[in-house]
């Protein structure tokens, strides 16, 4: 008979699960809605035991647990059941236990599509072809004429290319040089890489002027600006940035977990604080 504990642990998973901000940001929010719930996070290397991690959310305690690099494409899998843009995107940043059984979201997917507002986009270029690039892919597949897409990794790139080629869309994978010299061209620039947590990277294109009427959508978050971000903004160019991610992403997560409504103010106040490094 499984024990009466109540859910009361959520947890983040990743390779650097204890560098991320999450448990900063999710703590503050569960104490201030007065939930008892604890936000953790567990650091599970690329070559980690799995199957372990996928016991451990099933106990009755879990809550949820949300999954980043490199462990996005597993989440999905070991899902018993999985929200339709998992299914699409093969991706999950967000598994809810319900009893016995594991269910996979993505709040990526929501998160671009409420930041981009579904604006068509005539080009768009995509700097990474891993589970944060995925979800780029499907939030814009029904507003996009066509897509570039370059990873260091060519067979990440080209899996990504034919999971955009099912979804019939226009699509091509090219060289890191070739994406450098597209960007001038392009409506939208997703740096779904990890160029720009350092204060030595450059911009993730490498620099060249944009479209005037180009969208920068950077996923990394810092407490600096991103040289991509600073990049485009002395352009004019209008900047989506990590932390724009994180809020709509985590903003995404409250109905799903059950929330009071007011944890969409609380997440925003404590990711100014976040942000201002208090």
């Amino acid at each position: 008979m499984e024990p009466s504990t109540q859910p009361s642990r959520l947890a983040l998973i990743g390779s650097a699960a204890s560098q991320a901000m999450s448990p900063g940001l999710w703590n503050p929010v569960l104490r201030g809605l007065g939930t008892g719930w604890t936000y953790e996070a567990w650091d599970v290397a690329p070559d980690g035991d799995l199957a372990a991690v996928r016991a451990r959310l099933l106990a009755p305690d879990m809550v949820a647990a949300n999954v980043t690099m490199p462990h996005k494409h597993w989440a999905a899998e070991t899902a018993d059941v999985a929200a339709e843009p998992v299914r699409l995107s093969g991706a999950c940043n967000l598994l809810v236990r319900q009893d016995h059984t594991l269910l996979a979201h993505n709040t990526d997917i929501t998160a671009i599509e409420v930041l981009l507002g579904g604006a068509y986009q005539r080009h768009a270029l995509l700097l990474g072809a891993g589970g944060a690039a995925r979800a780029a892919l499907i939030a814009i597949r029904d507003n996009v004429g066509s897509v570039s897409i370059t990873d260091r990794d060519p067979q990440a790139s080209h899996e990504l290319l034919e999971l955009a080629r099912e979804l019939g869309i226009n699509a091509r994978d090219v060289t890191w040089q070739q994406a450098q010299d597209l960007a001038a061209e392009a409506s939208l620039i997703v740096n779904a890489t990890p160029i720009g947590k350092s204060t030595s990277d450059g911009p993730a294109w490498g620099g060249s002027a944009l479209a005037p009427d180009a969208v920068l959508y950077d996923f990394v978050y810092a407490r600096h600006s991103t040289a991509s971000v600073a990049c485009a903004q002395a352009m004019g160019i209008r900047s989506i940035d990590g932390w724009d991610h994180l809020r709509e992403q985590a903003v995404a997560m409250v109905p799903l977990l059950g929330l009071d409504a007011r944890a969409r103010t609380l997440l925003q106040e404590t990711l100014v604080r976040l942000r201002d490094g208090h």
